[in-house]
């Protein structure tokens, strides 16, 4: 199973998994996934072991593959698992469809902050753009992302309006597997308030990320400020290694 093959149908079954597609919480068998995805039955078995890994299902000997109630436990999270670290993937909220805003659009030279994120000299240029995500028309989160010129130099904002991520996966072959992130709370500032409509005694969920592709790359550094609401995070935990 080549990576593009395999991201997808790895996308395509967590997306099943959140539509309800699967009854009873149990998923058809391997064989029976292997012919609809028309892939091997190692091939299908690989991606069903790392879902698995994740803690998005679990199987139980002799009964099959089942969905992880926990992983469904809450409506809002951000499921960040592995293939894909975009919010387009990692955030869902069940019946409700995600849009982008673009809010700016930038070129600007690297802060000396910026270019020891990102591994950048401090002459070099970088792209710097806001986003709104909404929910529905629903404002949840801004978006301040940085992005190396000489990484994307075909960047343009019409890009921007939909997943970033998942464009470097179909268009360039390139996939963000790593990220470190910081998650803290704060008060909301004006800008949150006027965008994302809250009071001034409303806060937010803050993250602060560095993306990096699966070459080790760092491509992104990013700013995310969350209305409270919607900030509610998962993982996963597995000791049985």
């Amino acid at each position: 199973m080549t990576d593009f093959v395999y991201r997808n149908v790895m996308r395509d079954i967590k997306q099943n998994i959140l539509k309800g597609s699967y009854k009873g919480m149990r998923l058809p068998d391997e064989r029976s996934l292997a012919e609809y995805y028309q892939v091997s039955r190692s091939s299908m078995k690989r991606a069903l072991g790392v879902l698995a890994e994740e803690g998005i299902v679990f199987k139980k000997r002799g009964s099959g593959t089942f969905i992880n109630p926990l992983y469904l436990k809450n409506q809002a999270l951000f499921r960040y698992e592995g293939s894909n670290l975009g919010l387009t993937d990692s955030f869902k909220w069940p019946g409700k469809k995600q849009t982008i805003k673009l809010l700016s659009f930038h070129v600007v030279k690297a802060t000396p902050e910026i270019a020891q994120d990102l591994f950048l000299n401090e002459q070099d240029f970088v792209y710097e753009f806001k986003r709104l995500r909404l929910l529905d028309n629903q404002p949840f989160l801004i978006e301040t992302g940085y992005i190396p010129i000489k990484i994307m130099p075909e960047l343009k904002p019409e890009i921007l309006q939909s997943s970033l991520f998942n464009y470097l996966e179909d268009e360039q072959n390139k996939t963000v597997t790593k990220a470190s992130l910081n998650i803290t709370v704060e008060p909301s500032n004006k800008e949150d308030q006027k965008e994302m409509k809250l009071t001034p005694t409303e806060p937010v969920g803050v993250m602060d990320g560095i993306f990096f592709l699966d070459d080790g790359t760092p491509f992104e550094v990013s700013n995310m400020r969350v209305h409270y609401h919607y900030m509610r995070f998962n993982t996963f935990v597995n000791l049985n290694r």
